[in-house]
């Protein structure tokens, strides 16, 4: 009986302002500093990204921009002419290109001379990565005209368009005569592979 005598002594005194000040009822009454508050109530800020400029392929692939044109010299052999067709990468950043180019002769009205090149089926495509400066060749490949007796013309320019683009670059053609039309008159295209040529 005396121990609860005590206790509501010392509980009336408090509430009458007497001695020191209330206890809280409960943990949820106890005040929270303002920074643990917004610690608690807001994730952390987002870090911002930037989206890829356009100017910047979302894939690693050699864009027609980037790249140069040329044509190799002349490697005969057994009636046959070779060239190669090299693309070299003039773009500072690193990119690929992958299976066969486009080409096509024309004269000097910008006409078509003969049929595309056949592409050779000799070997499979391989992804060919080319730092800047860097360069990938295919070979063009025919017939001579003098000795498969083929109707032939004598073109002023190659267009050369890489793989799986639209765009097509111009190259001076200084190589004579090609095939355009008869007997053995197709031109045949390899694959692109590293390099400027054999």
């Amino acid at each position: 009986m005396a121990v609860l005598g005590l206790v509501s002594a010392c509980g009336g005194g408090g509430a009458q302002g007497g001695g020191s000040a209330p206890v809280p009822a409960s943990p949820s009454a106890v005040p929270v500093p303002p920074s643990a508050m917004s610690a608690q109530a807001f994730p952390p800020p987002a870090v911002a990204t930037t989206a890829p400029s356009p100017a910047q392929p979302a894939d690693d692939r050699c864009r027609t921009a980037e790249l140069r044109a040329s044509v190799g010299r002349n490697d005969p052999g057994a009636g046959q002419r070779n060239f190669p067709v090299v693309l070299t990468n003039t773009s500072d950043r690193g990119c690929t290109v992958r299976g066969y180019p486009g080409a096509a002769f024309l004269d000097a009205s910008g006409r078509q001379l003969g049929p595309d090149p056949r592409r050779d089926a000799g070997s499979g495509p391989v992804t060919v990565t080319l730092a800047p400066g860097r360069s990938a060749w295919a070979g063009l490949t025919y017939s001579s005209p003098e000795v498969s007796g083929a109707e032939a013309a004598t073109p002023t320019t190659l267009l050369v368009t890489p793989p799986d683009e639209r765009d097509a670059l111009r190259v001076p053609w200084t190589g004579g005569t090609v095939p355009v039309s008869g007997n053995a008159s197709s031109v045949r295209l390899t694959v692109l592979m590293p390099g400027t040529g054999p």
